[in-house]
């Protein structure tokens, strides 16, 4: 296999721009199990007689089962190559839904959804992400940008089919189907993902055997470790408005309807702003633009504080979408530049689970803070102190960048 000069295997060949069409086909499916569990949640409850609190509960054990299998998931597509990675995930994605419509209780359905949903998903995002860094070089910016948008796609495809199914076959029924289409449509496709990497450049081969191996002048896992504290403090500011924008609305006499446009609209822009970011990624590099969404985001979150007005909030629900698409996948683009290749699933894994369990843990500290003080002016600035925790990483980092002579 050789490298970028090869036009039909290599970097920024043909077949590259192929297996990046696969993988967000892939992502835009297998990200399923992030959506289902939400929109299946009224009829499950009402089967099950639980409390809304207990209902809630598969949606966290999917984020949970989600972050830990992209580590793992992570690690085997460093060994073992990313194909065999992605066929286990679809297994266990497509048996755990089969599973999940014969479950008999609460319980089951959290366990099974978490376990066997979230774990299978999870190799759908973070790993793929990884897999496609490896393939170009100049334009890896918009490629990874385009990968990690198939999240978004998901959320843009499957809620209305699987809230036409549950209406119309019941929540069990769309399960079953849900595995059935994952399991036809998703492992064809996978089979085009078995062609190997192609070859690394030869500073990476250099720098493999050149001890110790130093990134912005820092041991890989302080970098590693500062990278993950930094995709927690932005999650957890984004997933403010992302999470209560429909509750935000009821709140102010709009209704769940108009929340839920504006949480459409933030999406929508979301995936605009993934691939405009992308872009730019590719002339400025992952780090300015980590620093530049972060700042972004920033602004953002603090215009919400003096307006709340119908208007403003559609406006404001567009321009948040559009100034933080660009931040996860700025991640993944500063994990390739500053580590060696074969550590990139299991780093990309680590780091893109931190921003999952980011908003996980910024939706539920937004509800917290809400609750103590009756207002969601307080978790705004929350929101905002832990956007600055993160800006000051990307601020130290960009300068290390500098010191050490080399641009992100």
């Amino acid at each position: 296999m050789t490298g970028i000069g090869d036009q039909r295997n290599g970097v920024e060949s043909g077949y590259a721009w192929l297996r990046l069409a696969v993988a967000l086909l892939l992502a835009t499916i297998g990200c399923v199990g992030m959506w289902s569990v939400v929109v299946a949640l009224p009829a499950v409850q009402a089967e099950f007689g639980v409390d809304r609190g207990e209902a809630s509960l598969p949606y966290t054990l999917v984020m949970m089962g989600f972050g830990a299998g992209g580590i793992v998931a992570g690690r085997l597509t460093d060994r073992y190559g990313t194909f065999r990675p992605v066929c286990a995930g679809i297994l266990l994605l497509s048996l755990g839904y089969a599973a999940v419509s014969q479950a008999g209780s609460m319980a089951s359905f959290a366990a099974l959804y978490g376990v066997m949903v979230g774990v299978g998903s999870s190799v759908m995002f973070g790993p793929l992400v990884a897999d496609i860094s490896h393939w170009f070089d100049r334009r890896r910016g918009i490629a990874v940008a385009l990968c990690a948008s198939g999240n978004y796609f998901s959320g843009a495809v499957w809620p209305p089919l699987l809230q036409h199914l549950i209406a119309t076959v019941g929540w069990r029924q769309t399960h079953l189907w849900v595995g059935i289409i994952c399991f036809a449509s998703m492992l064809p496709l996978a089979l085009l993902l078995r062609r190997r990497l192609p070859a690394q450049p030869s500073w990476i081969v250099a720098a493999r055997s050149t001890a110790p191996f130093l990134p912005l002048g820092l041991a890989p896992n302080v970098l590693q470790a500062l990278l993950i504290v930094a995709g927690v403090a932005c999650c957890v500011a984004m997933a403010m408005p992302q999470v209560h924008i429909v509750a935000y609305c009821v709140d102010l006499g709009y209704g769940a309807a108009r929340g839920a446009e504006m949480l459409s609209v933030m999406l929508a822009c979301g995936v605009v702003s993934r691939l405009a970011f992308g872009l730019l990624m590719d002339r400025i590099g992952g780090l300015a633009t980590l620093l530049l969404g972060s700042a972004l985001q920033a602004v953002a979150l603090a215009l919400f504080l003096p307006f709340d007005g119908l208007v403003s909030l559609y406006l404001l629900s567009a321009l948040f979408g559009l100034f933080q698409g660009g931040i996860v996948p700025s991640y993944a683009m500063i994990v390739r530049t500053y580590f060696l290749p074969e550590e990139a699933g299991a780093r990309v894994g680590m780091v893109l689970s931190a921003t999952l369990a980011g908003m996980a843990l910024g939706g539920w500290i937004s509800g917290v803070i809400f609750d103590l003080s009756g207002s969601y002016h307080a978790a705004l600035l929350n929101g905002l102190l832990w956007n600055l925790v993160n800006m000051s990483i990307a601020s130290w980092l960009m300068l290390r960048a500098w010191h050490c002579g080399r641009t992100a």
